[in-house]
């Protein structure tokens, strides 16, 4: 059943990256909306699930939250050595394609939990299975739309996008098929959720957002940032 159900974000996430591949007229608005729907997924999704999972402070501190630091911290670090490594080769000042293709890694990192969190939601039940999966293939959308997105703007070719975003499709039944071999941690998910919200949200707030406003400093820009950011907290109260 858990396998089934994830074919629907199979789905979704490939509707999400084809709306971003139909709309290259309107670059701005695209990356506008996609950073507010990144913004939305972690401040309204990962952050709460990753608190409610892995709560227990480390020297006084949430251990979900250290690991949202150390996740926006990674994403930082690894952005500016590829850029030096990049700026040492002649290419100061240009995108490097890489941090797009680990950016979209890391959302299939993602995708494939959010398989986990299906698998071991019907594990403790069809009820609470059925909930996490509408969370799962509602913001999947958003999932497939960034996948493409991030891997674009850093100027990776078009064919490299598309194959971020079959595997982003993938990932979530690879996820929810593996739970049938094993039981992940509660701990040990809520801890990876801290980490990837941090660096997803390094990602739209230095990347994407400044991006988007670049060359068109718009209020329909801003407009669909918020847009974007609405959407998941309807995905989000939904699912509740």
């Amino acid at each position: 059943m858990a396998v089934f159900v994830a074919l629907g974000a199979f789905l979704m996430t490939l509707v999400g990256g084809w709306t971003a591949q139909r709309v290259t007229d309107r670059r701005h608005l695209v990356l506008g909306l996609a950073g507010g729907l990144m913004l939305g997924v972690v401040g309204l999704d990962l952050l709460p699930e990753a608190m409610d999972a892995a709560g227990r402070e480390v020297w006084g501190v949430p251990q979900a939250m250290l690991l949202f630091v150390g996740g926006f911290l990674t994403a930082h670090l690894l952005e500016r050595l590829l850029a030096l490594r990049q700026a040492a080769h002649g290419a100061d000042g240009e995108r490097v394609p890489q941090v797009g293709l680990g950016a979209a890694s890391a959302m299939v990192g993602h995708s494939l939990m959010d398989g986990i969190a299906i698998g071991a939601a019907f594990q403790a039940g069809s009820a609470m299975g059925l909930t996490v999966a509408l969370a799962v293939i509602t913001h999947d959308f958003a999932d497939g739309f960034n996948t493409y997105t991030i891997t674009r703007l850093y100027g990776n070719a078009r064919r490299k996008a598309v194959a971020m975003l079959f595997a982003d499709a993938a990932a979530p039944v690879v996820g929810a098929a593996s739970t049938l071999l094993f039981t992940l941690p509660e701990e040990l998910l809520g801890s990876y959720l801290g980490f990837f919200g941090g660096a997803l949200l390094y990602l739209a707030a230095a990347e994407i957002l400044p991006e988007a406003h670049h060359d068109h400093p718009a209020k329909s820009t801003v407009l669909c940032t918020i847009a974007g950011v609405g959407f998941i907290w309807l995905v989000v109260g939904a699912a509740e």
